[in-house]
Order: C-alpha cells, then sequence, then structure tokens
C-alpha cells in the first residue's frame, strides 16, 4: 500500500471542479509520483506521474498562465 500525502487542494471557480495534488511513496522500491485527482461531481479523474512528467507539464502551465497576462501573473498590472 502506497503512503500518502495531499499536498494542496483547490476549487475551479468556473466549472467547480475539485483537484487535489498528492505524493505517493510505493512501498516496495520507493518509486515517488504525484497523483493528480480531479472530482466533477460524482466522477473521479486520476493521473499518477512521475516528477520528470510533473515537471514538463507544470512548466506548460506556467507559460501559459504568464502568456495570459492576468491577475498573478509576472509583470501584470490586473
Amino acid at each position: 500500500m502506497p503512503e500518502i500525502a495531499s499536498l494542496d487542494r483547490f476549487t475551479v471557480p468556473l466549472g467547480g471542479q475539485e483537484i487535489e495534488l498528492q505524493q505517493l511513496v510505493h512501498d516496495a522500491g520507493g518509486l515517488v509520483l504525484l497523483r493528480i485527482r480531479v472530482r466533477e461531481r460524482t466522477r473521479f479523474t486520476i493521473f499518477d506521474i512521475d516528477p520528470a512528467t510533473a515537471r514538463r507539464w507544470g512548466e506548460a502551465m506556467v507559460r501559459w498562465a504568464d502568456a495570459q497576462g492576468g491577475p498573478g501573473t509576472p509583470g501584470a498590472s490586473g
């Protein structure tokens, strides 16, 4: 059974989806993964991803958010 620790949990303002980020550490071999759980009412979508994939995905999301120029973005006045 993997050891699971919650890292962050939030709700998407527009769609109301609940997103939780968890760290999984598997007993056998100590494999560490990032679990992304998206809840849409009664439906769950779960991704377990490795550190390299998490980094690439995260960097792509930051680039996209920065390009939007909204509040909370570096250099934005909004």
